[in-house]
């Protein structure tokens, strides 16, 4: 409830700014857009806007279960084949060095217009937070743990199911509460490069027309379903680390 009641009083501030900034400057609305007009805006085209904004939200959720599992897929390899940190960690770091604005249409090509591009844009994104954080909480396992579980006779399976996991939950989840924060970058620069559908595809078509208070309304839609998947990933988190920490009551 507080969190709520936090988040309407932060929301409430910045539209206050954002009237204020409007009557005191009285920019035309082609520059900035009163909060009454965007709302007019998401009020009069909300199928317009709605159906765009289910199509953005697909490529954010996918992509950030396809990055997740790509990024808990390379942490579980480096972590438990040391060579491969050698040979393979390079190329992570590599993936993460390319501007994304200069991937984009490559994947574009490759993938189409539809949300195969936008989801292997956002996973490319996505995967190197979940990844880092993933493979340092594996490697940070307390050795105390690991001693026991050997007394016991665990196999390597064991160790990792009993023992790693829950050792390198919290910071798994750190990183996938950063990944679920950009995961909206991921999907709208996909959509910038070439789409057929999208929030990043209103935003685009409506900046063609100087059409800034659709522009607006895809913005602040686009936040809104952000801050739901971050949410959502937040109580995921805490879920699971309450799990990793009565684990070994």
């Amino acid at each position: 409830m507080f969190s709520l009641l936090h988040a309407l009083s932060v929301l409430a501030l910045l539209l206050a700014v954002w009237q204020g900034a409007k009557w005191f400057f009285g920019p035309p609305d082609f520059l900035l857009p009163g909060p009454s007009t965007v709302a007019g805006v998401m009020y009069h085209q909300f199928q317009y806007v709605g159906v765009n904004a289910l199509i953005t939200v697909q490529e954010m959720v996918l992509g950030l279960l396809a990055g997740s599992l790509l990024g808990m897929g390379v942490a579980i390899a480096l972590a438990g084949f040391p060579v491969l940190d050698r040979y393979l960690m390079p190329v992570v770091v590599t993936t993460q060095t390319l501007p994304v604005f200069a991937i984009a249409p490559i994947l574009v090509i490759w993938f189409g217009l539809g949300l195969g591009s936008k989801i292997v844009m956002a996973a490319l994104i996505i995967f190197f937070p979940i990844a880092s954080a993933f493979y340092d909480g594996l490697k940070q396992t307390p050795a105390r743990w690991l001693d026991l579980g050997h007394s016991w006779g665990a196999n390597r399976m064991q160790l990792f199911y009993h023992m790693r996991l829950p050792a390198a939950l919290p910071p798994l989840m750190t990183g996938l509460k950063v990944a679920a924060t950009i995961a909206p970058i991921g999907a709208v620069v996909g959509e910038w490069a070439g789409a057929a559908g999208g929030l990043g595809f209103v935003m685009l078509q409506a900046n063609a027309r100087t059409q800034m208070d659709v522009v607006f309304a895809a913005l602040i839609v686009l936040a809104v379903c952000a801050w739901l998947l971050r949410f959502a990933v937040v109580k995921l988190s805490d879920r699971l680390i309450w799990w990793a920490r009565h684990a070994h009551d």
